[in-house]
């Protein structure tokens, strides 16, 4: 089974949303999807993978992984090539999924569960006003959480203040002001719903330690991205001096960059983000080191339904995985998500259940592609891939007896 065709599409109401489909001869067709930098992404599809992968077996997902990644290691992967390899490796899995008739996390090695529990991080859409009460009002935002069954949320909490001086000047009044929300919330549910901290890689270290202290008397669930994943050894340093669990990270792509904070002792809770760390394929991996290593797993999310859908096969299948990010205004009444795929994810009373049906259990709706708004890019040409300007040439090289004979060409440009 051969591949034939990769698309992306681009809708302008979801301007930093791409999704990717991989078309076969046998007529099944992949669906994967990224975020940010749509434009980058698409040239990175369509220049760089799509004359790599096209005509090749759509089965050979780790190899197509391996060549994609090397490709895009000779001079820096971490960027719209790894959220390109993402999405086509989604595509790939979904692709095999259907051929088998299964769900992809019986292709992972089965279900250690039929639902994840979820945390709700507060976005807003259409007549949801979450992230709003979030800031003004978040006792009545956690008993409406809870009386959806969800008993966990997470919300940038810090980052109007840090905003103010990038991180560098935290006032004792600012640090007062940003536990009202906590305290509110505390005040009115108790402690029924555990809360994360956001900090989105804004503050320096003096000042992160300075909020994590603060808020370790609401027992937070964690504090997450308080600094930014370029530093082991300060996220070692902060994770000595808070008592709530340090979460890293989605900012960090490929097991390779997980690898040295696991090492460390620096990833307390393990955040890959599958869309952009390089697909089921190496998500599925990054979820194993971190259980060698007895941390739990939680994916982030907070972009479009089909990573929420490859992400619930990773929490099916992954022993460790802990909880699962979603969006109640993305995925609830009046959200977008119904707009954009069917079926949608399935929450019930706070628990993400398991994608039903082979593959990812969800495809692009029909009419996606009747939207004034769509843009679609394909390529159905095999061939060899942009590398500086010029194809790498073929050549043998034979033994000095004649008796091994090797033809050289660059492995990406089959």
């Amino acid at each position: 089974m051969k591949i034939t065709r990769i698309e992306t599409i681009h809708l302008k109401q979801f301007a930093a949303a791409t999704w990717v489909r991989v078309h076969t001869d046998a007529g099944y067709i992949g669906l994967g999807e990224t975020w940010f930098g749509p434009r980058s992404v698409a040239g990175a599809v369509h220049e760089m993978f799509s004359p790599l992968l096209i005509g090749q077996e759509a089965s050979a997902i780790e190899r197509h992984w391996r060549d994609m990644f090397d490709m895009a290691n000779a001079y820096g992967y971490a960027g719209a090539e790894a959220r390109a390899i993402s999405a086509i490796d989604i595509a790939l899995w979904d692709i095999a999924g259907q051929v088998a008739g299964q769900p992809i996390y019986n292709l992972l090695g089965g279900a250690c569960r039929d639902r994840i529990r979820t945390y709700n991080t507060t976005g807003q859409w259409g007549e949801n006003r979450d992230m709003e009460r979030a800031m003004i009002d978040a006792g009545t935002l956690a008993k409406s959480l809870l009386d959806d069954g969800i008993t966990a949320m997470k919300w940038a909490f810090t980052d109007p203040f840090a905003d103010l001086s990038r991180g560098v000047d935290l006032r004792a009044e600012d640090l007062a002001l940003m536990l009202k929300p906590i305290e509110a919330m505390r005040d009115a549910v108790g402690n029924q719903l555990d809360i994360a901290n956001d900090g989105h890689g804004r503050w320096n270290l003096n000042n992160a330690i300075r909020i994590g202290q603060a808020m370790d008397p609401f027992d937070m669930m964690w504090q997450e991205e308080l600094i930014q994943p370029t530093n082991v050894e300060n996220h070692v340093t902060l994770a000595q001096e808070i008592i709530a669990p340090v979460c890293v990270s989605e900012r960090l792509v490929s097991k390779y960059q997980f690898r040295e904070y696991l090492r460390a002792g620096a990833a307390e809770v393990v955040m890959p983000d599958l869309i952009w760390t390089g697909g089921i394929t190496e998500t599925k991996k990054i979820a194993t080191m971190a259980e060698a290593e007895q941390r739990p797993v939680a994916p982030h999310d907070m972009t479009g339904p089909v990573n929420v859908f490859a992400c619930a096969h990773i929490c099916m299948n992954a022993p460790n995985a802990w909880l699962m990010e979603t969006c109640r205004a993305f995925y609830g009444k009046g959200g977008w998500y119904a707009d954009v795929v069917e079926p949608n994810i399935r929450v019930v009373d706070g628990q993400l259940l398991a994608p039903v049906g082979p593959g990812l259990g969800t495809r692009l709706r029909d009419d996606v592609f009747d939207r004034a708004d769509v843009t679609v890019e394909s390529s159905d040409k095999p061939g060899a891939p942009h590398w500086g300007g010029h194809e790498s040439p073929v050549f043998e090289i034979v033994g000095e007896r004649g008796e091994r004979k090797i033809q050289y060409r660059k492995s990406w440009d089959r």
